[in-house]
């Protein structure tokens, strides 16, 4: 229970609080025609898919790597993360299809995105807590890439709310409390952190993992949408772009390294 007010505690709890907010990025949403929001929504995307990309190369790899007793062992979970993320998505994906029909959009598809974004959000406090039980500079960098990841995907999810029939009030709250999930799930990580010993070294090289696919299955497929070499160059800028986000943020943290 001390871990909860421990310094390390009070980061994490502000820190997934922020990503449920993120959640209410749907009140934009009403003061932008579709074609802005349109125009938007590729680069957020592809600067989410660099700082996501980012967050694993810069930060949680050099931490697993230098933490790991046994970089086999660690590389292992790394892929016991990228298999989950697929497991979790892939059960969502059947049971909306199975039981709802994959090219309706209705009242329950909607409930579905709801569930699929609880069991997403819980994953991710989990790995936030994780990343700031390792290190403070690294709960922040992964705060970061979860937060510019889970607006575009925020934006996706509250139109899918709309078109399934909710109002506008009712969508924004039912995400919100969907977000939510990601305290519960850092509350597990920092209550269990004292029994548990080490279990940064397992959620962290999972984390790596689950950032691997979402930017590999998720995100730069929907990049691949857009094909114009303008749009195409656009999208790579903005990848480097997150990317150098989290090298100035390495930076920041060892001006001296």
């Amino acid at each position: 229970m001390d871990q909860l007010f421990s310094p390390v505690g009070l980061w994490t709890i502000a820190s997934v609080l922020l990503v449920s907010a993120a959640s209410l990025v749907g009140i934009v949403l009403l003061s932008l025609s579709e074609r802005v929001l349109n125009k938007l929504l590729l680069p957020l995307v592809s600067f989410a898919t660099g700082a996501m990309l980012g967050n694993v190369f810069v930060h949680l790899f050099p931490e697993v790597i230098g933490e790991a007793e046994h970089i086999e062992k660690a590389l292992l979970f790394v892929l016991g993360g990228m298999l989950l993320s697929f497991a979790i998505e892939k059960a969502i994906h059947w049971h909306h299809c199975h039981h709802l029909g994959c090219d309706h959009h209705y009242r329950p598809a909607g409930k579905m995105i709801l569930l699929g974004d609880g069991i997403h959000n819980f994953l991710d406090g989990m790995l936030i807590a994780a990343a700031f039980m390792a290190d403070i500079r690294l709960g922040v960098a992964t705060t970061i890439a979860v937060i510019l990841h889970e607006i575009p995907q925020e934006i996706g999810d509250f139109s899918i709310l709309i078109h399934s029939g909710f109002t506008v009030a009712r969508a924004l709250f039912l995400n919100f409390l969907s977000a939510l999930s990601s305290v519960a799930g850092a509350l597990a990580v920092l209550l269990l952190a004292t029994p548990v010993s080490g279990i940064e070294s397992i959620l962290l090289p999972i984390a790596a993992g689950n950032f691997l696919y979402i930017a590999g299955s998720d995100l730069i497929p929907e990049l691949h949408k857009e094909s114009r070499p303008k749009q195409a160059a656009l999208q790579f800028i903005c990848i480097l772009l997150g990317v150098g986000l989290m090298l100035v943020l390495s930076g920041a943290a060892n001006p001296h390294g």
